[in-house]
């Protein structure tokens, strides 16, 4: 299967021309709409959401991740095969946290290039064709290269800060729960919050965190908005303490 991941969101064409390019080059292959709501232009966030979002798709799993707001510039075009599935995108440092914890791995930069490419969508014109000839196991013109460092490297290998906040208003972070004791409480802003496993494990209106399905760390309310009643947003910080 073909699965993507971007930061287009779904009220533009440009999901759409993705759709319509797989549906030629692979026809056939299913498609699946991971998640198109990456932070703009958030490159970090997205390396580090990446992962989660992917570990349940199975060996063979074709992956176009355009986070890219680099686009037509000097940065390269690359494909990385982590665990046997390959991840088809820009080399700015969206792959990092992939790369990072895949137990095998090998990287190439892509030589190929259609006819006509344009400049500013190479989700479209690049990555989508790469991703749909890797579904029918041909394989693209490349080279073997490493991926490119971040700018700010090293990244820690848990990010403990808010990435995402669903349509729920809960809070989703770039730490990974098994790496957090349930013992230990969090900090956001001047809530201290406790673990809990599930919603209606505390009173309707309380505030907690917990281990989300994707095995990441999320600031929930049981029956409201965390984002509202805690007043967080993308890119704040949180602070493991003591209950």
């Amino acid at each position: 299967m073909i699965v993507l991941f971007t930061d287009f969101g779904l009220t533009d064409p440009y999901v759409g021309q993705l759709h319509a390019v797989l549906a030629r080059e692979a026809p056939g292959a299913p498609v699946i709409d991971l998640f198109h709501s990456v932070p703009d232009f958030n490159i970090r966030a997205g390396a580090y959401l990446l992962p989660a979002y992917a570990r349940e798709f199975p060996p063979g799993t074709v992956f176009v991740c355009v986070v890219d707001p680099g686009v037509g510039s000097g940065r390269r075009a690359v494909m990385l095969k982590a665990d046997k599935c390959w991840y088809v995108g820009p080399d700015n440092g969206l792959f990092e946290m992939v790369q990072r914890r895949a137990t095998e791995y090998e990287c190439r930069a892509i030589r190929w290039r259609p006819p006509g490419m344009s400049a500013s969508f190479h989700g479209r014109d690049l990555f989508a064709p790469v991703a749909a000839r890797l579904a029918r196991g041909d394989m693209p013109d490349a080279e073997p290269a490493g991926l490119t460092l971040p700018p700010d490297a090293p990244w820690p290998d848990d990010l403990a800060e808010i990435l995402h906040i669903d349509h729920y208003g809960n809070g989703i972070s770039g730490l990974r729960a098994e790496s957090v004791p349930v013992s230990r409480a969090i900090r956001i802003g001047r809530e201290v919050l406790k673990y809990a496993q599930v919603f209606s494990d505390v009173p309707p209106g309380t505030a907690f965190w917990y281990q989300n399905s994707n095995g990441l760390v999320e600031i929930a309310v049981n029956g409201g908005s965390a984002a509202v009643r805690l007043g967080f947003k993308p890119g704040d910080p949180l602070t493991l303490t003591q209950p």
